[in-house]
C-alpha cells in the first residue's frame, strides 16, 4: 500500500462520521440540485445539447495536434506568445522566467484549477512573489491554509459561520460578521492589489482554435480584473481545453453554466485574443499561453479512458457522487477530486500511488449520468480498475485471493466440497482485510445453493 492509500483511508475514516462536515456539505449540494434543476430547463433539448457537445470534444480529442497548432497559430498572429510545458515543473520555471523578465513581486490570479495542479502559489511564494487569489472561494481557502475543496465552490465546506470566525481570526473583523460584511472586506482589499499588481495569472475555461482565443467564465468580474490592470497577463490551460471554432461557444457556456451553478450563463464571459492592440484602451502589455501537458497526452494514448480529457469542469459529476458527499473534496489528497478526479489523476500523477481512487466508487453510474459531455465515468473507472491490475500494482496478498477466487469460481467441485466452516474461516483469514474493518464480513450459510436446489429436485420425485 501506498502513503497516499494509507491517508486515504484515514482521512476518509474520518470525514464519513463527521456530522458537522456531512450537515455542511450536503445543504450546500442541495442548493446546488435547486439551481441545477432550475438552470436545465433554458435547454429545448438538453439530450441533444449533451450529444452535441460529446461529439464536439470527442473530435477535438481525435485530432488534438492540429488545433492545438492552429491555436497556437491564430494566437501568436495577434502578438501572444504561446509557451509549451511538457510538465508541471516546466510551467513553473516559465512563469517565473516571464515575472523576473518583467520584475514582478506581486501577483494577481483568478480561479485556476491547473495552477493548484502544479502548486503554483507556494512556488511563487518561494520565490520571493506575493500571490493572491482574487476568486473570493479561492481567496477564502488560502486565507485558512487549505487547497480548493470542489472543483467549481473551492470553500464548499465551510459554513458562513466557519468564514466568519476565519476571518475574524485573521483579519480581526467583528465576531459574526455577514457574508454581505466579509465580501465588502475582500472586495475592497483587493481592488489596491489589482491597481499596484505587477502580473495577472489566470487559467481558461475554453481555448478557440480558429481565433486563437482565451476565454474565461467566471462570476465575480475578478478574472477580467486579473486581466486588465497588470501589463503582463500569463494564461496557463491544460492541452486539453481547445474547442474549434468560436461559434461553439454558444453551447459550451451555457452548458457549463447550467451544470456548474445553474446559471444560465455566467455573469462576466470574457474573451481575450491577445495582448493589447493599437487603438485599444486596456489589456496588458504583453500576454503569455502556457499550453500544459503534465502527462495528458499519456491519458489521450488510453484508448478507453481518453474520453475524460472531454471534462470541462463543471463539478457535476461530484455533486452527483454519493461517495463525494461523504468523503468531501480534501479526503481525495489530490487537486481534481470525485469521479472524473478518479478517473485522470492515476494517469496525471502515478498509477501505482493513485489507483485506490479508481476503487472509491459505488459505481452507480450517477456521474455519467449527469456529465454534460457525455463521459462514461463510472466505465472508465472499471477500464482503470484493469489498468492498475495488469501493470502489476496489486499487493501480494490482494493477487492470491483473487487468483484463488477466480480458480474456485471456473470448478464447480472447489465451491461445494469445503464445509460452510472451512469456507468462513477461508473467508475471515484470506478476505476480511481486504472487505473493510467497518464492513461485516458476510458469512456463508450452511448449504449452498446448490446443495438446496439438489435437495428440493429430490423432494419432488
Amino acid at each position: 500500500m501506498t502513503d497516499a492509500y494509507h491517508k486515504f483511508i484515514e482521512d476518509t475514516s474520518q470525514k464519513s462520521f463527521d456530522q458537522i462536515h456531512r450537515k455542511t456539505i450536503r445543504y450546500n449540494i442541495s442548493r446546488y440540485d435547486a439551481a441545477v434543476e432550475k438552470g436545465k430547463r433554458q435547454f429545448a433539448d438538453l439530450v441533444y445539447a449533451k450529444q452535441r457537445a460529446a461529439h464536439i470534444k470527442n473530435k477535438v480529442i481525435i485530432d488534438l495536434p492540429k488545433f492545438l497548432v492552429d491555436f497556437e497559430a491564430n494566437f501568436q498572429s495577434r502578438g501572444g506568445k504561446v509557451i509549451w510545458a511538457v510538465d508541471g515543473a516546466e510551467a513553473v520555471r516559465e512563469i517565473l522566467k516571464i515575472l523576473k523578465k518583467h520584475q514582478a513581486k506581486h501577483v494577481v490570479k483568478s480561479k485556476s484549477m491547473v495552477t493548484e495542479e502544479i502548486d503554483l502559489n507556494s512556488q511563487l511564494e518561494k520565490a520571493g512573489i506575493e500571490s493572491l487569489e482574487t476568486d473570493l472561494g479561492e481567496f477564502i481557502v488560502q486565507v485558512a491554509g487549505e487547497k480548493p475543496y470542489h472543483i467549481v465552490t473551492p470553500a464548499m465546506h465551510m459554513s458562513k459561520e466557519d468564514v466568519a470566525e476565519l476571518f475574524n481570526k485573521k483579519f480581526d473583523l467583528p465576531a459574526g460578521s455577514t457574508p454581505e460584511q466579509i465580501t465588502a472586506y475582500v472586495r475592497q482589499l483587493l481592488r489596491e492589489k489589482f491597481f499596484h499588481a505587477d502580473a495577472g495569472i489566470t487559467g481558461a475555461n475554453f481555448l478557440v482554435a480558429d481565433t486563437g482565443a482565451v476565454c474565461i467564465t467566471e462570476n465575480e468580474g475578478n478574472a477580467l480584473l486579473s486581466v486588465s490592470f497588470p501589463k503582463v497577463h500569463i494564461v496557463i490551460a491544460g492541452i486539453e481545453k481547445i474547442i474549434p471554432r468560436l461559434t461553439d461557444l454558444d453551447l459550451f457556456w451555457p452548458l457549463l453554466a447550467s451544470h456548474g451553478t445553474g446559471q444560465n450563463v455566467t455573469a462576466y464571459n470574457s474573451i481575450v485574443t491577445g495582448p493589447r492592440q493599437e487603438g485599444e484602451t486596456d489589456g496588458p502589455e504583453e500576454m503569455y499561453v502556457i499550453l500544459l501537458d503534465n502527462n495528458r497526452t499519456e491519458l489521450l494514448g488510453k484508448k478507453n479512458q481518453r474520453r475524460a480529457l472531454a471534462c470541462i469542469r463543471c463539478g457535476a459529476c461530484l455533486n452527483a457522487c454519493p461517495v463525494y458527499k461523504n468523503i468531501g473534496g480534501h479526503s481525495y489528497g489530490v487537486t481534481y477530486s470525485g469521479p472524473i478526479g478518479a478517473v485522470i489523476t492515476p494517469w496525471l500523477s502515478n498509477l501505482k500511488e493513485y489507483k485506490h481512487l479508481s476503487y472509491a466508487s459505488s459505481l452507480c453510474g450517477a456521474c455519467t449520468e449527469v456529465c454534460p459531455v457525455k463521459i462514461n465515468l463510472h466505465e472508465q473507472l472499471l477500464y482503470n480498475r484493469n489498468d492498475s491490475v495488469q501493470a502489476g500494482t496489486a499487493k501480494r496478498k490482494e493477487a492470491m485471493v483473487m487468483k484463488g477466487w477466480k480458480m474456485a469460481m471456473l470448478h464447480r467441485k472447489m465451491i461445494d466440497s469445503p464445509s460452510a466452516k472451512t469456507k468462513n474461516k477461508m473467508m475471515k483469514r484470506f478476505v476480511s482485510e481486504l472487505w473493510g474493518s467497518r464492513r461485516e464480513l458476510p458469512v456463508i450459510a450452511e448449504k449452498s445453493f446448490a446443495q438446496l436446489w439438489a435437495e428440493r429436485r429430490e423432494g419432488k420425485k
